[in-house]
């Protein structure tokens, strides 16, 4: 029987990821978790927001978070390159853009190629992943959208939009 994380992959998503790269490790989430994904715009800062957030958009006459994933994953922060872009997701019922450093496109997986709540050791916080996808000699950490940002971190950035 499938777990929730294997449904939102493969019931839901129908076993499509879209991927994206931050530094040189691939991420993905199910694709209907995206909503749209733009080319890079500058986002406007917002003071006293949380590190991670860049600052918000107007897209199409609406204001949008955006985030820096790089950041909130402990990452060196790095000026947008030509291939970044952000990745509209919706995130506890909020759209919320991501910005990453290079979009890999869509891959669709077999269920013997997934792997849910892996084992990465008693110190490593794996809450933020669906799991783990292996194909095509690649590793694809599969996130978990919901995980990514805690709840407080959401109401955080809803209420500077």
């Amino acid at each position: 029987m499938m777990n929730e994380h294997e449904k939102r992959v493969f019931v839901d998503s129908e076993g499509k990821l879209l991927t994206f790269k931050l530094g040189n490790q691939e991420y993905g989430i199910p694709i209907l978790e995206a909503r749209e994904v733009i080319g890079m715009v500058v986002a406007e800062p917002i003071p006293k927001a949380p590190d991670f957030m860049e600052g918000v958009i107007n897209l199409r006459g609406r204001i949008f978070p955006v985030i820096d994933l790089r950041t909130k994953f402990g990452m060196t922060r790095q000026e947008p390159t030509d291939e970044s872009c952000i990745v509209l997701v919706k995130i506890e019922g909020h759209i919320t853009g991501m910005i990453v450093d290079f979009l890999a496109g869509v891959a669709t997986l077999e269920e013997n190629q997934f792997e849910v709540d892996p084992d990465l050791g008693a110190y490593m916080d794996s809450s933020f992943l669906l799991g783990i996808a292996k194909f095509d000699g690649r590793v694809v950490f599969v996130l978990n959208l919901d995980e990514v940002l805690s709840s407080a971190e959401i109401t955080m950035i809803q209420g500077h939009v």
